[in-house]
């Protein structure tokens, strides 16, 4: 694990997200709040905030963090395409990149959860960090970088 004691404090942020393609039935019976095993969107929000806390029992050598804040959006990008986005923010010595994957990772997968009686080819890919801010590396944004994937879209690596 990384020694990060003589790392100042300070106010760090971050935001990633995925996707979640669902299928045509699978997206209007989350649309419709049809759900058999209950409320898609707010199960969601609540497992991504979980997860997101528990990163550091979840992922090897990650620091237990002082997370201040979890938010978990989730909207349709199109018909059958949910974006989901987690941002994280607290006061530590090391940035919160890997709880805003984790939560919008396991947001994603609790969708899937939630509609797999529906259609068992829903795919959750596309897992990214938007954005970090805070440390001794500053802002950091996706869009910033060049792209060599053309599989995010020109958004960058």
């Amino acid at each position: 694990m990384v020694d990060v004691a003589k790392k100042p404090e300070t106010l760090r942020r971050a935001i990633a997200a995925c996707r979640v393609r669902l299928g045509e039935a699978a997206a209007r019976t989350m649309r419709e709040g049809l759900a058999s095993k209950g409320d898609v969107e707010a199960a969601a929000r609540i497992a991504g905030i979980q997860a997101s806390k528990r990163t550091a029992e979840l992922i090897p050598l990650c620091h237990p963090l002082r997370t201040s804040s979890v938010a978990i959006d989730l909207e349709f990008e199109s018909e059958t395409v949910l974006g989901v986005s987690a941002t994280v923010t607290g006061v530590d010595r090391t940035g919160f990149e890997m709880e805003a994957m984790v939560g919008c990772t396991i947001a994603a997968l609790t969708v899937y959860d939630m509609l797999k009686s529906i259609h068992k080819g829903i795919v959750v890919d596309n897992v990214r960090l938007l954005f970090k801010s805070g440390g001794k590396s500053g802002d950091w944004k996706l869009e910033d970088r060049e792209s060599g994937d053309p599989n995010l879209e020109g958004a960058g690596s």
